[in-house]
């Protein structure tokens, strides 16, 4: 059985390029970047260039550029960093009630250390309003951070009419940051620092064909931010330990054919993923899209199906070789329903009746064909075993 992996917001195969490119830094070209020798400056060398494509792919400047481990530290580091290092300025951040939980753990960690934390609400569609996040600031707000797109039902939020409000307020008497978290959307929609407006931005590289253990923060030249791993002189003192130089490497590839693709990947998958909602819509009774209907990413469609559960579509779908999600994968293993759709409004029950198909670069139209073939079938087979479905009508 062909295996159908539609849950790229969890997770990407990486490019065979990026695999190739990794290779001769695990063994040949094996070199610590910090030392002086030949295969250091190699490594150090190899390490510049992927800093140069990571910033070439934001519209940033090289030198703004820091590796992290990944998305969670990218976040962490933002947070922790502005927060620390500004507490003498305030102690207020804004959020939104749909970040991911690398945002709001965090945040909720800084809330029992004494600051305070705002977490704006969205509407039926998961949009936040720019309006709510001007209303919000104080004269104590040091950090403002909304991610890009939502990681779950794919709404793309508006961050350069966020930061002109921003702007607005800044000339004026704030001088907080705006931080947001792209992880979703970098090699995926077209992402420029300068035309968002932000001082901080996370990217993770498994999220676009790149290898996992590795992502990046952007940081605005004169942002003001404490380290936030501390031991060595790594990454301009802003990220101490020894960089993972075959990582680095194949995130500086991922991001070069990004680049390159980003238009080509759009229209693909667009083209499946209207293919994919339509089809899902018109051959399923009571089902809704969970999202705005066209301010989302190209690759998401996340519904909710009543009636039903959405462990026990996923495990169906398994059984068929088709691979999908009941929301964000870090917390596929809780019982509890996604804080996501409850703060867009859907009821408990409604919420646990999600699935997400996340599509990929290699998905094809006979993917979305088998599952249109396969899905009301077990939607189907699910409604007629569940108390609650009788024909449609409770």
């Amino acid at each position: 059985m062909r295996q159908i992996y539609l849950d790229h917001a969890a997770t990407t195969p990486a490019h065979p390029e990026v695999v190739a490119a990794m290779l001769p830094y695990f063994s040949e070209k094996f070199g610590n970047a910090s030392s002086v020798h030949s295969l250091g400056r190699e490594a150090r060398a190899a390490i510049e260039k992927a800093r140069d494509s990571v910033a070439g792919l934001l519209g940033a400047k090289s030198e703004e550029i820091v590796f992290t481990s990944g998305g969670t530290e990218s976040n962490n580091s933002a947070l922790f960093g502005v927060a620390y290092a500004n507490q003498n300025k305030g102690n207020h951040i804004i959020t939104t009630k749909i970040e991911h939980h690398a945002i709001i753990e965090p945040c909720q960690f800084l809330e029992k250390q004494g600051f305070t934390v705002t977490y704006l609400p969205v509407d039926k569609d998961g949009l936040v309003s720019p309006d709510d996040v001007a209303k919000a600031l104080t004269d104590k707000t040091i950090l403002v951070s909304i991610m890009h797109a939502n990681n779950e039902v794919g709404t793309i939020q508006p961050i350069e009419e966020i930061a002109e409000k921003l702007r607005a307020v800044r000339d004026g008497v704030w001088g907080g940051y705006f931080h947001t978290d792209a992880v979703q959307t970098v090699g995926a929609i077209p992402v420029d620092v300068n035309k968002f407006g932000v001082d901080l931005l996370s990217l993770s590289a498994h999220k676009f064909y790149g290898p996992k253990g590795v992502g990046a923060l952007y940081i605005r030249k004169g942002t003001r931010l404490v380290p936030f791993m501390r031991g060595g002189a790594q990454e301009r003192h802003l990220r101490a330990s020894t960089e993972n130089v075959p990582a680095i490497v194949g995130l500086g590839i991922a991001a070069e054919l990004a680049k390159a693709e980003l238009e080509s990947r759009q229209k693909h998958l667009v083209t499946l993923r209207d293919k994919l909602s339509q089809g899902l819509l018109a051959k399923i009774p009571e089902v809704t899209l969970n999202g705005h209907p066209f301010k989302r990413l190209p690759k998401n469609v996340n519904i909710s199906v009543k009636y039903i559960e959405g462990e026990s579509m996923l495990l169906n779908l398994d059984m068929e070789g088709i691979a999908a999600s009941t929301g964000s994968a870090c917390s596929s293993g809780s019982l509890e329903p996604s804080h996501v759709l409850l703060a867009m409004g859907l009821s408990p029950e409604v919420a646990h009746g999600s699935i997400r198909f996340t599509l990929g670069r290699m998905n094809t139209e006979a993917d979305i064909d088998k599952v249109l073939e396969v899905f009301p079938k077990i939607v189907e087979k699910l409604r007629a075993m569940s108390p609650l479905y009788k024909g449609g009508k409770k």
